[in-house]
């Protein structure tokens, strides 16, 4: 085996060991007594599922690296996969400890609210009547139990489905026996008792495990669930390998079993027989079986959420929030020429996406457009941007979509829609080989008296109409020309499958994005060197990208003045003396999920604001197609700063990096409390223009980092 290289981790950890510490922070908002009491149950389920795909996605990933025999250390902390794979597996552990000590405080508090999740045991003589019933009629019918033995092998379980599994006994033999629980059955059974009282299926089926077997003794049985490795590529992740071990890994995967298992959840008594048996068929160690006492998934929390009774539903949950129409924008105004005389920017989910899916049904029926142009990554499974856009191409416009298929767990739902878009006489192409087209624009062209116009819309988020209620993200529209030409020319490149372009203002992915962002740290860091004020802002969802990590350090080394929101998995360890001292990062995990992507450079006048759709990782800046846009107007760059503000001045909902890779709350140094998404929420509901008349213009706002690094001791 060839010497394994020297990776400096003075200032870095492992990208997996992040992302569970974020993963914690989520369940830390199940414990918040600020959160209403249904609304923790669901942070508890965000976060299990949040863990099921970590397992099928980075813990998949990290085992097929196992199976390469090319030597190969991660960049960011040095070890093997294989050691990256142990450290996993020991920080799992006590996850699930907590996430079943929170469940079951969550689920003894509802009870008070007439909510209860309820065990064979607890069921009264009416109520067992029932279940047995339900057992009967709706239940055993479509079971498919099955002995393994000799004659009837092991099964196939399904990726996270749900099994009970038995150690059986008939005579002196030992046998076991899988029950999976079908698809087609509802998480639970609502009785029939005043109130939210509710039995799980699968809680049922192992209740009723020695009527299925009933030519055999049960000696141990447990709800069992197998999460298996997804089905993906080497371009899908965030490998920061070498291309060569990356040539290496394709041929493994070439050769692998699809879908292997690389966890076993068991909730239940599973003896010591049953343990070695599913371990010995399912070819997993011991370190990778997770036992739990809360329900494996807990995917129902979501049913039950329609079930609450009405006395205490609204007590339960979060006070409903309907995103608001923006200031700045006209509601008695068509949007087209709103945006030619000046440009808005729309903050979801405090704004509404309506602007925008107004903007283009506008140009679906406007004479004067000619072409409309966009890439989409994900959609909602009920999209009127789908409509709109057929409706432009049946009117007789050039509509042109770059669909990205392979938008992971979406491949199905873009494909359908791709056909609709077809259908109605849409152009559209998919994309890249071993490159995913990731970038968030929209370009609009019109001819009004002989002139050529573009409109631009460049966001940080999907066209998704549902997580635009969810999510935080950017969306700017804008009729400056010279962004318009640069998309024309994207676009046209997107056409000729030339990754290559050259921009005058977009940061475009694969080819230029990551080099200007260099470009751009390595300006402030110069400043600094010469003795002038130097300042960095970026707020993303991760960073990973070991150059950028080492750029950013360096400039920190030079007295550059850095602050990073980063909402998740964040590989550059902060306030490391000497090496990252003057970096601080913050992550915010809240009721919405962070995911606006922003970018700035400098301060006062010379500042250099950038919004985008790439996070700071290897993916996004060698291996996806990601867009990055300046923000030219004053006005929205004041907007902007204004945002970041309350971003940095958020005491409740944010939690600062520590130096060892560890989050904290924000020490309490006397400034007000606040917290930074109820504070845009509320904003939002002020700042609503009133129907039918025009909205005032934001008013001059200092500088977005003279004013966040004047709030230096709050962020």
């Amino acid at each position: 085996m060839s010497e394994l290289p020297i990776v400096d981790t003075r200032y870095t950890q492992e990208r997996e060991l992040s992302w569970l510490r974020f993963n914690e922070r989520v369940l830390d908002e199940a414990r918040d007594e600020s959160v209403p009491l249904f609304e923790r149950l669901k942070f508890a389920a965000i976060f299990t599922s949040n863990l099921d795909e970590f397992f099928m996605i980075r813990v998949g990933s990290i085992y097929d690296m196992t199976l390469v025999k090319k030597a190969h250390v991660d960049t960011k902390s040095g070890l093997t996969p294989a050691q990256q794979l142990a450290a996993i597996l020991a920080a799992v552990g006590p996850l699930y400890k907590q996430r079943d000590k929170v469940v079951s405080q969550l689920e003894t508090r509802l009870r008070a609210c007439n909510i209860c999740g309820l065990t064979i045991s607890e069921l009264d003589a009416k109520e067992k009547k029932q279940v047995e019933r339900y057992f009967r009629d709706y239940i055993a019918p479509v079971l498919s139990p099955q002995v393994v033995d000799a004659h009837h092998p092991f099964p196939h379980l399904p990726s996270k489905s749900l099994n009970v599994a038995m150690t059986l006994r008939r005579g002196e033999g030992q046998y076991f026996g899988i029950v999976p629980i079908p698809k087609s059955l509802p998480p639970f059974l609502q009785l029939s008792e005043r109130g939210l009282r509710y039995l799980l299926i699968e809680q049922i089926v192992q209740e009723y495990a020695g009527e299925i077997f009933d030519q055999y003794q049960v000696v141990s049985k447990a709800v069992i669930s197998v999460t298996r490795n997804a089905d993906i590529s080497p371009e899908d992740e965030d490998y920061d390998v070498s291309g060569d071990f990356r040539q290496h890994m394709r041929k493994v995967l070439k050769k692998r079993a699809r879908l292997a298992p690389v966890r076993l959840e068991i909730q239940g008594a599973a003896d010591e027989a049953l343990l070695s048996f599913l371990c010995q068929r399912l070819n997993l160690a011991r370190e990778q079986v997770f036992r739990t006492k809360a329900p494996i998934g807990m995917g129902y929390v979501y049913a039950l959420e329609d079930k609450l009774p009405p006395e205490s539903a609204a007590a339960l949950r979060f006070a409903p929030f309907a995103p608001r129409f923006p200031m700045g924008l006209n509601r008695g105004e068509k949007l087209i020429p709103q945006i030619l005389r000046r440009d808005a920017l729309l903050y979801y989910p405090y704004h509404s996406m309506d602007p925008f899916l107004q903007l283009v049904k506008e140009a679906a029926h406007d004479p004067a457009v000619l072409s409309v142009k966009i890439t989409i990554y994900r959609l909602a499974s009920k999209a009127k941007l789908i409509e709109y856009l057929a409706a432009a191409a049946e009117n007789g416009k050039d509509v042109t979509v770059l669909m990205e298929l392979r938008a992971r767990f979406d491949e199905q739902n873009n494909i359908a829609w791709a056909e609709r878009l077809e259908e109605a006489g849409c152009t559209v192409q998919y994309g890249f080989e071993g490159v995913k087209v990731h970038s968030k624009i929209c370009l609009i062209t019109r001819r009004e008296r002989g002139h050529i116009q573009h409109i631009t819309q460049v966001g940080t988020g999907n066209y998704n109409e549902k997580t635009a209620k969810l999510y935080t993200d950017l969306s700017l529209m804008t009729a400056n020309p010279a962004i318009g030409a640069d998309a024309a020319a994207f676009f046209q490149n997107m056409s000729t499958a030339n990754l290559e372009g050259e921009y005058r203002h977009l940061l475009v992915a694969p080819n230029g994005l990551k080099d200007r962002l260099i470009s751009l740290i390595d300006g402030e860091t110069a400043k600094a060197r010469s003795g002038r004020a130097a300042r960095i802002f970026l707020k993303c969802n991760s960073v990973t990208d070991r150059e950028l990590i080492d750029k950013l350090a360096e400039a920190s080394q030079a007295g550059v003045d850095i602050r990073m929101n980063v909402r998740g998995i964040c590989c550059l360890r902060p306030g490391v003396p000497g090496l990252t001292d003057r970096i601080r990062v913050f992550s915010i995990v809240g009721r919405y999920l962070e995911h606006a992507r922003i970018f700035a450079f400098g301060a006062g006048q010379d500042q250099r604001v950038y919004i985008g759709s790439a996070d700071l990782m290897t993916r996004n800046t060698e291996r996806r197609v990601e867009i990055a846009c300046p923000i030219l107007d004053e006005g929205i760059r004041r907007q902007i700063a204004h945002y970041v503000d309350i971003l940095c001045r958020d005491t409740e909902k944010a939690r600062f990096l520590d130096e060892q890779g560890h989050y904290h709350p924000v020490p309490d140094e006397g400034q007000p409390p606040l917290d930074a998404q109820a504070a845009l929420m509320e904003e939002a509901v002020r700042q609503e223009p009133p129907a039918l008349a025009a909205s005032p213009v934001p008013a001059a706002r200092r500088g977005l980092l003279d004013r966040l690094f004047g709030h230096r001791r709050r962020c």
